[in-house]
């Protein structure tokens, strides 16, 4: 088993407490920038960063569902750690400043991959296809804090 990783980034405008704001409202913000890979989006506890506790599936192929159930912390300024009670998935979400009124959002995702061949494809592939998903969400957060 090793550790499997999948890091995308992106500039957008807005100032980095307005752009962290955004991701870190799951209530309301969070919902409108997820693709249609997500499903059955839940908040369970709070919905505003800290202690938040969230409910997703994610269909990150055809066959391959994960039934996510994430913790969410707030260890330092601009970051959000998801923590899944489900698996070993830790997402971190990074907000820096990038220049006058824009952001650097980085978004990384780390788990433990299965063994074997398996595992290899999984290590291969996972995280490019990850990657374009955390894209397509990083492009509707772009819009959505553009306005």
């Amino acid at each position: 088993m090793g550790q499997v990783e999948a890091t995308t980034e992106r500039i957008v405008t807005g100032k980095p407490e307005d752009v962290f704001d955004a991701l870190a409202d799951y209530r309301d913000t969070r919902p409108r920038l997820l693709p249609q890979q997500f499903s059955e989006y839940e908040v369970r506890e709070g919905g505003d960063g800290e202690g938040t506790v969230v409910h997703w599936k994610l269909q990150a192929t055809s066959k391959r569902v994960r039934d996510c159930l994430l913790e969410v912390t707030e260890p330092s300024d601009g970051q959000l750690i998801e923590k899944d009670r489900n698996s070993s998935m830790v997402t971190t979400w990074t907000v820096t400043p990038a220049g006058e009124g824009k952001s650097r959002v980085v978004v990384t995702s780390t788990w433990t991959g299965a063994t074997g061949i398996g595992g290899f494809f999984e290590r291969t592939f996972a995280p490019k296809g990850l990657a374009r998903i955390y894209d397509e969400l990083l492009a509707k957060l772009a819009a959505e804090t553009a306005e």
